[in-house]
């Protein structure tokens, strides 16, 4: 039965069947997908009422949305991503110490509070995802982390993240791309990942220590991935000059755990030599050979070109528009880099809103759990089952190794072995079989819940005209134990 269940999943996603356009209800059922992760219940009621138009107007402006009461309190109660990077790191640190006299039960105490920092970390994420009204600003933060992204296996990055998370990213994703593009390069997260806090320039004559060297991996970054494009038009020199700039952009680990002193300029480490960068001269100036920098960056040409591209791409299609990304680009340079004015400029696209636009992005991992939870509406008090399904689908959260973050287009993710997977999750969720509603208790209730099967037709009517037809007549000619299942796991609910 099972195999012939997967079979039948598997031969219905793999096929390219897209719901035709539908009027009404269908522009309510994309926006949801796109500037929100899918719609939970009630959603497409509401925002067919109100308007699509209001809806993405109110997404945009995300202070004036207020969090449900209960999920406040659920964040509230969180410690590692309410505590300073200071805080947190330090106990990272303590439980990660040496300790060879430690009794095995002391040793696993401490290995209980490095995961723990790293539970918290996550269920702020997922929770936030999952039942904030303000959907379009979580999108944003899964867009803007993977554009900026650090990897948490990395030493203390993983300590590091929550703050880098709250601090460096959420604060911006609408506002000055400079801002943020500041804030990230100042966090210790990144200084760490990227190891711009051990670059210096050469020791002044006679200086006595360890030898001192230039490191250039934050720089390439900074223009490849960050900024410019890998075809933004700088040379190798470039990125040697680049690093030289910011040589001297560093954090005390001792500092940030004792007095919660983040990012700091260490002249002493800085080359105090002139610079020639992106054809300008660059005089010895210290910090602001960097502030400058990153200023030039934050709204060149081809930074404004890349970025819009990005945010057309994830958005809209894989091989967006050519002619959206040039008004994005125009209105980004336009504006000085505000993320909130290009937004504006995309939604408000007749490419956003194209019949060939719906259904063409494909789901990364982190979508499809968020998106299946968000639809299920199944209790949440564990996220463990949440984090395992995105790892076994090739996505656990804060892992990506590489500093370019987790592709979003179909070719990335879009694998028989992938598909397996994902109707294995949809199989356990539609049945009941997810653990989802053990302690601590879920948002609804103050204690655990025991996992039920989901209704079909309640699911059906949440999802409204992404369902297309097809899918509808296989759901109805199925076993009524498979069909929930069946609508998780099959091709329109993969699709966005």
């Amino acid at each position: 039965m099972k195999m012939t269940l997967l079979a039948l999943f598997a031969a219905a996603t793999l096929m390219t069947a897209r719901a035709d356009p539908l009027p009404g209800g269908q522009a309510a059922a994309h926006v949801l997908n796109r500037i929100a992760f899918g719609p939970a219940p009630g959603d497409l009621e509401r925002v067919t009422r109100s308007g699509v138009r209001a809806y993405i107007d109110s997404q945009l402006e995300p202070e004036a949305i207020a969090l449900p009461a209960a999920l406040g309190a659920r964040l509230a109660a969180l410690e590692a991503p309410n505590r300073s990077a200071g805080k947190t790191l330090g106990e990272f640190e303590q439980a990660r110490r040496n300790a060879r006299d430690e009794t095995p039960a002391a040793l696993a105490q401490r290995r209980a509070r490095v995961a723990r920092i790293a539970r918290d970390t996550a269920e702020a994420r997922l929770l936030r995802a999952i039942y904030s009204p303000r959907q379009l600003e979580e999108v944003m933060l899964d867009f803007w982390f993977n554009h900026f992204n650090v990897a948490a296996s990395k030493g203390n990055v993983q300590a590091l993240v929550a703050s880098y998370e709250r601090d460096a990213i959420r604060p911006w994703v609408f506002g000055s791309f400079r801002q943020l593009l500041g804030a990230t390069a100042k966090h210790p997260a990144m200084l760490y990942y990227l190891d711009n806090y051990l670059s210096a320039g050469p020791a002044p004559a006679g200086a006595r220590g360890r030898p001192r060297g230039l490191n250039e991996n934050y720089a390439r970054e900074l223009m490849e991935l960050h900024t410019l494009g890998v075809d933004g038009g700088y040379t190798q020199r470039d990125v040697t000059e680049l690093a030289r700039m910011l040589t001297g952009w560093t954090y005390d680990q001792r500092a940030l755990i004792a007095a919660d002193q983040g990012f700091r300029f260490d002249s002493r480490r800085h080359d105090q030599g002139a610079k020639t960068w992106l054809g300008r001269a660059v005089p010895a100036q210290g910090q602001a050979e960097g502030e400058m920098a990153l200023d030039v960056l934050a709204v060149h040409p081809a930074t404004a070109r890349h970025l819009s591209y990005k945010l057309a791409q994830y958005f809209v299609q894989d091989e967006p528009p050519p002619a959206l990304v040039g008004r994005m680009a125009r209105t980004w340079q336009a504006n000085d880099g505000d993320i909130r004015a290009v937004l504006r400029v995309l939604f408000a696209s007749d490419e956003f809103m194209a019949p060939a636009s719906v259904g063409a992005k494909f789901k990364t991992p982190y979508q499809y759990v968020v998106s299946a939870a968000r639809a299920s509406a199944a209790p949440l008090g564990d996220i463990g089952p949440l984090l395992s399904a995105m790892t076994q689908l090739g996505m656990p959260l804060y892992g990506c190794q590489t500093p370019d973050g987790y592709k979003n287009t179909e070719a990335a993710w879009m694998n028989p072995h992938a598909l397996t997977r994902r109707i294995v999750f949809a199989t356990a969720l539609g049945a009941g079989r997810l653990p989802l509603g053990a302690q601590p208790a879920p948002l609804e209730a103050a204690s655990s819940v025991t996992p039920a099967p989901l209704d079909p037709q309640v699911l059906e009517a949440t999802l409204g005209t992404a369902v297309s037809a097809r899918t509808r007549d296989m759901v109805a000619a199925s076993p009524i134990a498979l069909r929930a299942a069946m609508l998780l796991g099959g091709p329109d609910f993969m699709q966005r």
